[in-house]
């Protein structure tokens, strides 16, 4: 079995730490496991990019070919249809419903979103406000990998809640616990 994954986000927005706790998850599953990075300006709000390929097989590449990635997971919707070249056919697109709007030449909320709501797999929902809702701001990109958690398919909910767990334990029990809170927040707001 393979999953070939991108990630896309804005610098800041926690897009590395969704990186990490798949890579942890896939490492502890005794999966092979490719990443590259494309970090842009984070400081200035720029765009930040990860290809994770997953396998039960040995992998050669790094790179993500156009048209052949399973799953983007997207923190913002521009930046999961800047990539949508490299989504395969029957691939699947999970991303925030909420734009970042960081550039003066931003594309207009509505036709952005219907772009996005075009896409034959989609699913969206607007993390940025079920983190607010739940005063855990900063746990939005836990929230949008708990929404994906059921497109990985190679990784287990429960694999990806204990890796959540090794990447967060030396900050304590609280953010740990707050983390996959997140995570169960939007993994069961995907199965609804």
């Amino acid at each position: 079995m393979k999953k070939d994954i991108i990630l896309a986000g804005v610098g800041g927005q926690g897009i590395l730490s969704i990186a990490t706790v798949i890579g942890q998850a896939a490492t502890q599953a005794g999966l092979h496991l490719k990443q590259a990075e494309v970090h842009g300006m984070s400081q200035r709000g720029g765009d930040v990019q990860s290809n994770l390929r997953l396998s039960t097989e040995e992998i050669y590449s790094d790179l993500i070919p156009q048209g052949g990635a399973d799953l983007i997971i997207a923190m913002e919707p521009m930046e999961a249809l800047r990539y949508i070249t490299y989504l395969a056919p029957d691939g699947w697109v999970v991303t925030s419903s909420e734009p970042f709007v960081n550039i003066p030449n931003y594309p207009e909320a509505e036709a952005l979103q219907q772009e996005v709501d075009a896409l034959p797999h989609v699913a969206k929902l607007g993390i940025e406000a079920m983190a607010k809702e739940i005063k855990m701001p900063k746990s939005s990109n836990m929230i949008l990998l708990g929404m994906a958690a059921p497109y990985i398919e190679i990784l287990s909910a429960e694999q990806l809640r204990r890796a959540i767990n090794a990447i967060f334990s030396k900050k304590g029990e609280a953010i740990v616990q707050a983390n996959i809170s997140a995570f169960d927040m939007g993994y069961k707001a995907t199965l609804q």
